[in-house]
């Protein structure tokens, strides 16, 4: 469930207390981490050392059994990016790589490919600025995780868990995987259930607009989800001047939500509510890649085809403890999303400086059938007319760019990209039509190294928007009873975008990472009024966001608490667009405004123990619609206690208690009786419910 909070100023301060007192200890830091010659045990196909190292035995008190809790231990590194959620490849955007290479895989995120890498294959992870590397797109710190194969071996991690309130266990998470080579050939094997249960209970209030009561309901909500995946990853080096990689995967999605209600209003009968969703369907991708000698350079060719199929049924049934009938609705719908990618990158160098060409073509598609249906006097569910929500969405995109990447001197690397894309998107169904886009892209980076552990980076670039296509067609929130229309002229959002980021380490203590990132964006999506009535998803105008991010390691041992380290991150954001309801400036909807999240973790000197405790709080700006304003969060902070042994019989055993201090699910919405900002206010309804404490446990070992 996604964790959320009601606002409190003190998230600035405590971030900016952190930072004076990273500060204050720096003059007496020693460089822990350091620029060194290559490992001598390393691989013969790992290349040379480079950046900040960090080495096995550094990460040895944690115990950790894959690459990704390898990574989660480096001093102020937090993975982002990937391109899971965009369409197409693009330029690499996650700032991890694994033997120099950025991942393929659209259909698995960065933290679940690291994790099928064995701790024992991984050599060193090296910490450098993305500007430095011959990779476009890649600014900031990047975690370089250097591989060696050491032969077959197999891991497996099991996640179960319990709520006190209103849900199921949840005993079926986890993954296990084998990993080995024969030859020039290396193979990954991974089966896993990404997987969890959620719900929460409590009165909701219903009043008018003086605040005289409506209605009460006694709510109560549960749900969850399973996300059962095979995959496959097939490494072939016939030399150490080509490689090819084969990923294969296949998966189902199943999810359900039920929320009943019992609602007792001032007048009238009782109502008694049904309330579910349903959502099942397969996914597959096919991807791979081969990279080769040509010429004065390398050429890397790509070429991946996933496909997603959402079965969604969502019922709504209100029963009354009189004779009035009873009243229902349901909304189906069922989704094919395609993608299809071939792309070629082109390396050489020239000039003392490494060179790209690159070029791609991604085909997206949305094939959808919505059905709208109302309970009759038989209790049964007729079909009602709604073709805005059946048709179908396409884009073909192609793009193309050139960078260029140079060290200027020991202290200072430049990288540029220039480029543009091309897209064709078309609509079926209701008001069917097609449009085409032209729209420059580039960027120009500069990194400065001032010391070994204190370097910065700024980036200056043009960025294409990513469409939700989904947002084309008409769908509804039964729950909510709110209906989206859609909108065939829709068009990509464009930004200008600067970021800066400052690093510096500590030695002993640690190190603190700074971002400021800025961005001016034209054509911004969100929720508008449609001319003939309604409201719809569209470009809305201009809009601005800055964004303020402070993170990083503190460590106890220069104080005599061996063992023991915080791992901090703040976040600030102030936005800015005109709401084109009202015409009033205000925050994005539902974005983030302010962010702390803060962990602590002991492990025990001479023992295999280990504890810790998290504390979790964010605050979520308002949303806006044509006939509603609204917020929901959970908060106002969420604390989590942990107790591990990493050696168990051989296995690591970790069990956390989390919402200790009882977070609750929060939420207001005023809804109008006619069009903001001239309709009075119809209700105002609210809620607090009750999450309750959260048990995990888990067990992981090698095999």
């Amino acid at each position: 469930m996604k964790r959320s909070r009601a606002y409190h100023p003190s998230v600035s301060a405590s971030v900016l207390a952190i930072g004076f007192l990273l500060s204050s200890v720096s003059a007496l830091a020693q460089d822990e981490a350091q620029e060194i010659e290559p490992a001598a045990d390393a691989d013969d196909a790992a290349p040379a050392a480079r950046g900040q190292v960090y080495e096995p035995a550094y990460f040895a008190q944690y115990a950790p059994r894959n690459a990704l809790e390898m990574v989660a231990q480096i001093p102020g590194f937090t993975i982002t990016g990937g391109n899971d959620g965009q369409r197409g490849l693009g330029q690499a955007s996650a700032n991890v790589l694994v033997n120099g290479a950025r991942f393929s895989s659209k259909s698995d995120s960065i933290a679940t490919q690291l994790q099928r890498i064995p701790v024992g294959d991984v050599v060193r992870i090296e910490i450098v600025d993305g500007t430095t590397l011959d990779i476009p797109g890649l600014t900031g710190q990047v975690a370089n995780v250097v591989v060696a194969s050491s032969g077959t071996s197999g891991q497996f991690r099991w996640r179960t868990g319990f709520r006190t309130y209103n849900t199921s266990a949840q005993l079926y998470g986890g993954e296990v995987s084998l990993t080995g080579s024969t030859g020039n050939l290396k193979y990954t094997v991974s089966l896993d259930n990404d997987n969890d249960r959620f719900g929460a209970d409590g009165p909701i209030i219903i009043t008018d607009r003086l605040g005289a009561l409506i209605e009460t309901q006694e709510s109560s909500f549960s749900g969850g989800f399973d996300n059962p995946k095979l995959a496959t990853n097939f490494t072939w080096r016939p030399s150490d001047a080509v490689i090819a990689n084969l990923n294969l995967s296949y998966g189902e999605d199943f999810f359900y939500r039920d929320e009943p209600e019992n609602a007792l209003p001032i007048a009238g009968p009782r109502r008694l509510r049904f309330a579910r969703v349903d959502e099942n369907g397969p996914e597959y991708e096919i991807g791979g890649d081969v990279e080769f000698p040509l010429g004065p350079g390398t050429l890397k060719l790509i070429g991946l085809e996933r496909f997603e199929r959402d079965n969604r049924t969502s019922t709504v049934i209100d029963s009354f403890d009189d004779v009035t009938p009873s009243i229902g609705t349901r909304f189906a719908r069922t989704s094919g999303e395609g993608e299809r990618i071939g792309r070629f990158e082109y390396r050489w160098r020239m000039f003392e400086a490494d060179w790209q060409v690159s070029g791609e073509a991604a085909f997206n598609r949305l094939d959808r059938i919505s059905g709208l249906f109302r309970l009759d006097a038989n209790d049964e569910f007729i079909s009602i007319p709604f073709p805005a929500g059946t048709g179908g969405v396409s884009e073909d995109r192609y793009e193309s760019t050139i960078s260029f990447s140079k060290q200027l001197t020991d202290a200072l690397a430049l990288q540029s990209t220039v480029g543009g894309e091309y897209s064709k998107i078309e609509k079926t169904g209701v008001a069917a039509n097609a449009r085409t886009f032209q729209r420059p892209k580039g960027s120009a980076s500069l990194a400065w190294r001032l010391a070994d552990d204190f370097d910065t980076s700024i980036e200056i670039s043009r960025e294409v928007g990513q469409l939700s296509f989904g947002d084309f067609l008409a769908s509804v929130a039964l729950t909510d009873d709110n209906q989206n229309r859609g909108n065939a002229n829709l068009q990509p959002d464009q930004s200008w975008r600067v970021d800066i980021e400052v690093n510096k380490g500590f030695g002993a203590w640690g190190s603190a990472t700074l971002e400021l990132r800025h961005a001016w964006f034209e054509d911004f999506v969100d929720f508008f009024p449609l001319p003939t009535g309604g409201e719809a998803r569209g470009n809305i105008g201009s809009a601005q966001r800055t964004h303020l991010e402070f993170g990083g390691l503190l460590k106890m041992d220069p104080i005599g608490w061996r063992g023991a380290q915080f791992d901090f991150r703040g976040v600030k954001r102030w936005m800015s667009v005109v709401d084109p309801f009202t015409g009033a400036p205000r925050p994005f909807s539902n974005d983030t405004v302010d962010l702390l999240d803060i962990d602590f973790r002991h492990d025990i000197p001479s023992s295999d123990w280990a504890y810790g405790a998290s504390l979790f709080t964010i605050d979520n700006a308002p949303y806006s619609r044509l006939f509603e304003i609204g917020r929901e969060v959970e908060g106002p902070a969420f604390v989590d206690v942990f107790v591990e042994h990493k050696d168990i019989y051989g296995l690591t055993v970790n069990a956390r208690v989390a919402n200790i201090i009882g977070a609750t699910q929060q939420f207001e919405r005023t809804v109008f009786a006619g069009s903001r900002p001239d309709a009075q206010i119809a209700f105002i309804e609210s809620f607090d419910r009750r999450i309750g404490p959260i048990f995990r446990f888990s067990v992981s070992g090698n095999f």
